[in-house]
């Protein structure tokens, strides 16, 4: 098998999977996000980093498999995989990666609550007790979005005595007792449940419904102060309307794993706010949520290679 990687980010991903292939069968090649085309000779799986798959690019190769390295496939043609009968495939977000992206989640709630990056600048400068950070505890949490990360979310903030809801499409679906909310809304009631939110922490996938979901009007009815957290997808929220809720200080501030473009350029207006903290996608780049990814990912190679279905099929 010849493995294409589209993309040379994320890069402990190439050696998690190199570790699970067959040396003398299985072939593992990256390209530059720019030059995919060029590099589709006889690739059968293709591993898009954050790269768009569209018609031209199925049309160049003759690859049989999309695998995502995660649960997001919202950069893959679907349909146009579909009409070429290429399958898309990705790997939940769940275990380990739930787990992970949750750790980091609560890592940025918690540095933008105690002013971390004026805690470190504060330490260069030899300067004692300051800032003033905040408390945690009591206040109230709003996760939109109740899936498998939002539940790993949900079982650590308890330890934190917080007031948590949530906000999905039907509040009245069984499963919204397992995250053992103080309160949970739907989706047409979002405003509702923002005006009690201290720190809101996305959790929803990206999807044509969900585009955008975090604009001005939401922004506006989050309480004056709150903080919001985003390691699920930048394009969740309004660029413009964060960047006027931050620097009006509507928001205190806003902890940011993912982004519109990526990389976010590195002189985005975004980036010199100094209540923003931002991290380069890494929330669920850990050890044990890679391991877990590429057992999954080569389990899927294996099963193209015997002519099997692969797990996990979005097309």
């Amino acid at each position: 098998m010849r493995i294409l990687f589209c993309g040379d980010t994320f890069p402990a991903a190439r050696s998690y999977l190199a570790r699970r292939l067959e040396p003398a069968n299985d072939e593992l090649v990256v390209c530059k996000e720019d030059r995919i085309a060029d590099a589709l000779d006889g690739v059968n799986v293709v591993i898009p980093l954050m790269c768009r798959i569209d018609s031209s690019l199925m049309d160049a190769g003759s690859f049989q498999l999309i695998q995502q390295w995660g649960a997001g496939i919202e950069g893959v043609d679907l349909r146009a995989a579909q009409q070429r009968g290429i399958r898309v495939a990705n790997v939940p977000a769940t275990g380990s990666n739930a787990d992970s992206v949750a750790e980091h989640a609560i890592l940025l709630t918690i540095a933008l609550l105690r002013n971390f990056p004026a805690a470190l600048a504060n330490v260069k400068a030899g300067r004692l007790g300051a800032p003033l950070g905040h408390m945690l505890a009591s206040r109230t949490v709003c996760l939109y979005g109740l899936g498998a990360t939002a539940a790993a979310i949900a079982r650590r903030l308890r330890a934190f005595n917080v007031r948590l809801i949530g906000i999905t499409r039907d509040p009245s679906d069984p499963k919204v007792a397992e995250f053992n909310l103080d309160a949970c809304y739907s989706s047409n009631d979002r405003n509702a449940a923002l005006a009690h939110t201290d720190v809101l922490i996305l959790c929803s996938r990206l999807s044509d419904e969900t585009r955008g979901i975090i604009d001005a009007e939401a922004l506006q009815a989050l309480r004056p102060g709150a903080y919001l957290v985003n390691a699920a997808r930048g394009a969740l929220i309004d660029y413009g309307a964060l960047c006027s809720a931050l620097t009006s200080g509507h928001l205190a501030g806003a902890g940011l794993d993912v982004f519109w473009k990526e990389p976010i350029a590195p002189g985005d207006p975004l980036l010199g706010l100094p209540n923003v903290i931002a991290t380069p996608h890494v929330a669920g780049v850990t050890d044990r949520s890679y391991e877990e990814i590429a057992d999954a990912v080569a389990a899927n190679i294996e099963r193209l290679r015997r002519g099997e279905t692969p797990l996990n099929c979005a097309a």
